[in-house]
């Protein structure tokens, strides 16, 4: 995929319940385990054809004026579902997306 715009490459930011979770575990202090992760965590829905470099170097432009740096990117693909229309026999199909959980430096932080 060659694009020049970053904004074509990340769609826009995903917020569920997991991925706030995902946010909050550099300031959780409860557990041992969790007080290591340091690095803040978000969700992104990003285009299926990306890369991870391609990802890396979209969030940096895009947020250039903050000085993020982005030190990892995991993604996933999240495959259609089907499901029942309101109880009648015609099936439909939700849409395939591609996520992407960005890990940024320890300090860098995103707040929208």
């Amino acid at each position: 995929m060659k694009s020049t715009n970053p904004y074509e490459v990340i769609k826009r930011r995903y917020i569920t319940e997991k991925s706030s979770v995902l946010q909050g575990l550099k300031d959780a202090a409860s557990n041992k385990s969790l007080k290591r992760c340091e690095n803040p965590k978000y969700v992104f829905l990003v285009d299926p054809k990306a890369n991870k470099h391609q990802i890396a170097e979209a969030l940096e432009e895009i947020y250039r004026d903050k000085h993020v740096r982005v030190v990892a990117v995991n993604t996933m693909n999240v495959k259609p579902k089907q499901y029942n229309r309101r109880g009648k026999m015609n099936a439909g199909r939700s849409v395939a997306l591609k996520k992407a959980v960005v890990t940024l430096a320890v300090g860098d932080s995103i707040e929208e």
